[in-house]
């Protein structure tokens, strides 16, 4: 009896040991990011199944054409700047529309970085995992502020312009509600933003390139009314654009940046496509278009409506003709179908960062919960401080230059000098010595951002 009790416990006592030698050989086993999202153990093997098994997790995801993605760049891309490229084009001078042209090819330049980043590190899916690979957790960590606020301002701006035109568009109305003490303007505003909410809930890229392209055909309104209008003489092109202005292009260059603010988007567009190796025809693609746009619209304005040009053309347009009301109705929508886009990176890393128990229903109601409440801040803050070119050149200038060219330049220049210290490669002396040229003139670039920020404290406590 006691012999059948002893074997009884040493048959139990090697199971227990074939378990856990078991489970200590699945714990040195490499874990992919594929296996922790299904939430089991990582049975791939080595680190080189673990990444083609990432891949072939990826691909789940990869259902974006060419054509998808250049709608969607360039739906990213356009916006704000081209309400705001006249004003900036008059203020600086004719001559300052090669501040845009150049930030154009810096700015698509930098954008094929990206694509060259994400290519050589599979795991890479946002910028900060750019930003933690060159500089590690503190990198991802700056990098993860700058985009954050980016958004954050930059909705703000949208939404201060989507208020500036709903007035016009609803010029004399008078909406009043006794327990409401806000403005009929407010309370449009207000409403044109909760019938935008329910498309920040939207997760996959691909769905919301029908909302990328709204947002392209809204800018195509907006460019054929103000070309209309010049070509049928309604208000006569005649006016004067000034060579330069030395002492305003420090305050332009913030707008003429932030027309090419869309980067932060940019590593969920490459992994969103089906054939990657395409992403820089994309972008040439997308950012050729744009500046194409941006200049064409920018000489127009500044022509037809000279110094009196707003910081929105549509603000200058003549109320009373029928192609103005296009123009507003467009300009109101075009916020409307930004918002998805933009909440993209901070709604994916959200999710990235939720626990892989919680189930797929789990993760949409906190992303969409937190994106909702995000939102309402925004909106909040848009209506206490509606002043739209101060937040634009603002956001211009100390943030997206960060983001769309300063974080490139020194991320590779980093990633260069840990690869081969002695010998980097050509492309990376280039842009050093653009980095260097660069600091000739980051006294003014100062100098407008202390004058911009200066002028919007004024504004606010005026």
């Amino acid at each position: 009896m006691v012999e059948e009790k002893q074997h009884t416990q040493r048959v139990q006592l090697g199971h227990l040991e074939h378990l856990s030698s078991q489970a200590d050989k699945e714990a040195q086993l490499p874990t992919c990011a594929a296996c922790v999202e299904q939430n089991k153990v990582c049975k791939c093997g080595d680190q080189q199944n673990a990444e083609l098994v990432l891949e072939k997790d990826n691909h789940k995801c990869e259902n974006s054409s060419f054509a998808h993605s250049v709608i969607n760049m360039i739906g990213m891309l356009i916006g704000l700047g081209q309400l705001s490229t006249p004003y900036a084009l008059e203020n600086g001078g004719w001559t300052s529309i090669f501040i845009l042209l150049g930030l154009a090819m810096a700015c698509a330049y930098t954008s094929h970085v990206i694509g060259k980043c994400l290519e050589e590190n599979v795991t890479s899916k946002s910028y900060q995992d750019i930003g933690k690979q060159a500089f590690g957790r503190k990198g991802k960590i700056i990098t993860s502020i700058f985009i954050y606020l980016e958004i954050f301002l930059s909705l703000v701006s949208y939404t201060i312009s989507l208020h500036d035109n709903l007035s016009l568009a609803f010029i004399g109305t008078r909406i009043n509600i006794p327990w409401l003490h806000i403005s009929t303007n407010q309370l449009l505003t207000i409403t044109a933003v909760l019938v935008a909410l329910p498309s920040i809930w939207l997760r996959d890229l691909s769905s919301i390139s029908f909302l990328s392209f709204g947002g392209i055909i809204m800018s195509v309104l907006i460019f054929i009314t103000v070309g209309t209008i010049a070509a049928l003489g309604n208000v006569k092109a005649n006016k004067s654009i000034p060579i330069i202005q030395i002492h305003k292009i420090p305050g332009i260059t913030g707008l003429y940046i932030f027309s090419y603010a869309g980067h932060i988007v940019f590593p969920n567009l490459y992994r969103a496509m089906k054939d990657t190796s395409k992403f820089t025809k994309v972008a040439i693609t997308s950012f050729s278009l744009v500046t194409i746009h941006y200049t064409a619209i920018a000489i127009i304005g500044a022509k037809l409506f000279g110094s009196s040009v707003s910081s929105q053309i549509t603000l200058s347009m003549p109320p009373h003709l029928l192609l103005t009301k296009i123009a507003l109705w467009a300009t109101v929508l075009t916020p409307m179908t930004k918002y998805a886009l933009e909440f993209a990176p901070f709604a994916i890393q959200l999710e990235h960062s939720l626990p892989s128990s919680m189930s797929p229903r789990a993760k949409m109601l906190v992303r969409g919960g937190v994106g909702s409440v995000v939102l309402l801040l925004i909106l909040s803050l848009a209506l206490s401080v509606p002043y739209f070119e101060y937040v634009l050149s603002l956001t211009g200038s100390l943030i997206s230059s960060f983001i769309c060219l300063v974080f490139h330049a020194s991320s590779t220049s980093k990633s260069a000098g840990l690869e081969s210290p002695r010998r980097p490669d050509s492309s990376t002396c280039c842009l050093l010595c653009w980095v260097a040229s660069l600091g000739c003139w980051v006294r003014s670039r100062l100098q407008g951002r202390c004058s911009t920020a200066s002028a919007l404290v004024e504004a606010v406590a005026y």
